[in-house]
């Protein structure tokens, strides 16, 4: 048996506990015998998931859930054979239920990532407000949309499930119109974490960190400038160059002046 290294009470993250990466950030709480799995990571990881769950005493049968935080391959893609082995339930938002069911290749990024992604199906659906109890513990559930339009977060205490709203060094989850993200949406929910009472953030991927406002704001500072950039596309609000381009047709006379210098 391996001895439990919790990084907080109650709380084992997979990549700490392991001393090694094999993925995304799994986190599991446990009281007493009962536990959850939050996300799970990709499926050539899942076995040796299923080891370490067996070498620190946690029983199969006692797992209540997996979580699905969000739909994206790189959290859920080994989540069909976990279901399967651990012969537990699956937890998540009304709008990752298609994808998941689907195995949509777009939605959850296994098309860019070059990954097939398994289906699954939810059993359980949980959104902003609801509470998850494990033994005598529970989890706050929060909608935090914006990198997906499912994002999900968690808060248990001073402690919250932050999913991949932010990372230690400001940066964000990936950005894009086709996945489900949304910046308007992502500004709110990172202005919902800053203004919290929660001290530290638990992501889906790097460190745990303790909630810093200034390293917010500046990401919130950088997203609000996206709104108005054509580089994010359809996720940007409007694009103030086509506004400026329309004023100059509206006024053009003639042709367009412009000095050539003799370069011979």
């Amino acid at each position: 048996m391996f001895e439990r290294k919790p990084v907080f009470p109650n709380v084992i993250e997979v990549n700490h506990q392991l001393g090694h990466m094999i993925g995304c950030n799994v986190y599991i709480v446990f009281d007493d015998f009962e536990w959850i799995m939050i996300d799970v990571g990709y499926e050539e990881t899942v076995d040796e998931l299923f080891e370490l769950v067996r070498q620190l005493d946690l029983p199969f049968s006692k797992c209540k859930t997996i979580i699905a935080t969000h739909a994206d391959v790189d959290h859920i893609q080994g989540l069909a054979r976990a279901k399967q082995v651990l012969r537990t339930s699956v937890t998540a938002h009304r709008l990752a239920v298609e994808p998941l069911r689907t195995g949509d290749p777009v939605k959850t990024f296994a098309s860019i990532e070059n990954l097939s992604m398994p289906p699954v199906e939810v059993d359980h659906l949980i959104d902003d407000g609801d509470q998850i109890q494990v033994g005598g513990l529970s989890l706050d559930v929060w909608l935090t949309p914006g990198h997906t339009d499912s994002q999900l977060s968690f808060r248990m205490g001073n402690l919250l499930f932050s999913g991949d709203n932010i990372y230690r060094d400001g940066c964000v989850g990936a950005i894009d119109a086709h996945h489900g993200s949304d910046l308007v949406a992502f500004i709110n929910s990172l202005q919902r974490i800053k203004d919290s009472d929660v001290e530290w953030l638990l992501p889906s991927h790097g460190p745990i960190f303790r909630k810093n406002d200034m390293l917010i704001d500046n990401t919130i500072k950088r997203l609000r400038g996206y709104l108005q950039m054509a580089d994010f596309g359809a996720c940007a609000i409007n694009w103030p160059l086509l506004d400026e381009f329309e004023k100059e047709l509206a006024s053009y006379t003639g042709p367009i002046s412009v000095s050539v210098e003799n370069r011979r």
